[in-house]
């Protein structure tokens, strides 16, 4: 991990040199391992593709070029060279650029994302890439199991011993005393620590330690590592892994299984993996966006008694084919709002920054458009709200709202997410505002 490059949503790489002061440019060695990695790249769904969040284009006199699009992250070369791209957040009035503790925060309110106990407070964000961000996240992870104490079970053991214990496994037995019978090949039980979780973070812990840059986590990992000296490192992970079995003793395991996968195994959290010789960590922001307004959302609207549900799944575009039942295109906003009137508001986040120009429509898609359109009717109501990230373009345009004629109006808001809690609570008095004006 010697060599980070930075960059942002939608920006360009190039292995030119020359246009260097145009576009963020690498070495050439770089850049074809790059082009590599593209081409080697592993998803874990058919449905998807590494192109969903890499661009792969060509322009005059430059040569090849990458462009990122949508997805966040971090991409480990095989040369040990990191480009970390961060989500284009927009700080205004003068804020100072957070990004990276912003787009962590965002990250942890994914529901799939292994982070229970992690503190920033303490930790140096603006020198650390977002690897050891994730790895502090797992050293946190692992303090926390320490304090409550590693689990023991009880081993299966066999050895060949002076004194009877346990069980003689006589065929054993008779291929190893033949001439000692003074001795006893058994098999028993032994209560130990050097079950499957504790090897696996071990072995986790050993890696990171090979492979961190940051004094402060190579401190904490040799701390840690001398409550795991009698433990044994894995070396079936696969198998440790297929043994490990998450319970109600065993909960504090549960996060730590999530990341040891994604450093042994070299996994993801989302559909895209690593291959042998590269890894990624890549973060679908269109996701992250949503759960990030959600789970803010209800915690805003809770206090209110309005009540709010994520991906609701309780219609269908249609519902019969030639007469008969036939329930398909399911319909699934990412967010309906139910308030303490029993009044319903749709609300559908997109990660995207509009324009400020009414003759191109903000740069609202149309396909969103006929999308909201279908939610109003098939929900039977009219407020539709679009959520958007604020951007400086946009900032003051508060009262947007399309109306189709028949009954339907598409809002939009911008959320701040830089200042989350309080674009919640302006949400909250919109929905309010509208809500007055209709009854």
């Amino acid at each position: 991990m010697n060599k980070l490059i930075e960059v942002k949503e939608f920006d360009t790489l190039i292995g030119n040199e020359e246009f260097n002061d145009k576009y963020t440019c690498v070495d050439e060695d770089t850049f074809a391992d790059l082009l590599e990695f593209i081409h080697a790249f592993d998803s874990d769904s058919e449905e998807s593709d590494v192109l969903d969040f890499i661009k792969i284009g060509y322009r005059r006199n430059i040569g090849e070029t990458v462009t990122f699009k949508n997805y966040v992250g971090l991409i480990q070369m095989k040369n040990d060279c990191q480009i970390q791209v961060l989500p284009k957040i927009e700080f205004l009035n003068g804020e100072q650029d957070e990004t990276k503790k912003v787009f962590i925060r965002m990250l942890r309110s994914m529901k799939d994302f292994p982070s229970k106990v992690f503190s920033n407070a303490n930790l140096k964000m603006d020198r650390m890439n977002l690897y050891e961000i994730f790895i502090n996240m797992y050293l946190q992870e692992v303090r926390q199991l320490v304090k409550h104490g590693i689990k023991s079970s009880y081993i299966g053991v066999e050895d060949n011993l002076s004194f009877y214990k346990g069980k003689l496994l006589v065929n054993e037995h008779i291929k190893h005393n033949m001439t000692h019978q003074e001795r006893f090949y058994v098999g028993y039980d032994e209560y130990q620590v050097n079950r499957p979780e504790n090897r696996l973070v071990k072995s986790t812990l050993l890696k990171l330690h090979s492979i961190t840059t940051s004094a402060e986590n190579s401190k904490a990992i040799r701390q840690l590592l001398t409550s795991f000296e009698m433990v044994s490192p894995s070396t079936n992970y696969d198998k440790d892994f297929s043994q490990v079995v998450i319970g109600r003793n065993t909960k504090d395991y549960e996060m730590l299984m999530q990341w040891s996968r994604v450093f042994l195994k070299n996994k993801s959290f989302t559909t895209f993996s690593g291959t042998e010789s590269a890894r990624a960590l890549m973060f679908p922001m269109e996701k992250v966006f949503e759960a990030y307004v959600a789970q803010n959302l209800k915690k805003a609207f809770s206090k209110y008694h309005w009540d709010v549900s994520a991906q609701d799944r309780g219609h269908y575009l249609f519902n019969k084919l030639n007469g008969e039942s036939y329930r398909k295109f399911a319909l699934r906003p990412d967010l309906v709002v139910t308030r303490d009137d029993k009044s319903v508001v749709i609300l559908d986040t997109k990660w995207k920054s509009l324009i400020n120009d009414r003759s191109k429509n903000y740069g609202i898609s149309q396909a969103d458009m006929y999308q909201m359109y279908a939610y109003s009717k098939k929900y039977a109501t009219s407020e539709i709200w679009l959520l958007y990230p604020l951007n400086d373009a946009m900032q003051g345009q508060d009262n947007i709202t399309f109306d189709s004629g028949d009954g339907v109006n598409v809002s939009l808001f911008f959320v701040d997410v830089a200042r989350i809690e309080e674009s919640m609570e302006r949400l909250f008095l919109r929905l309010s505002d509208v809500s007055q004006r209709m009854f």
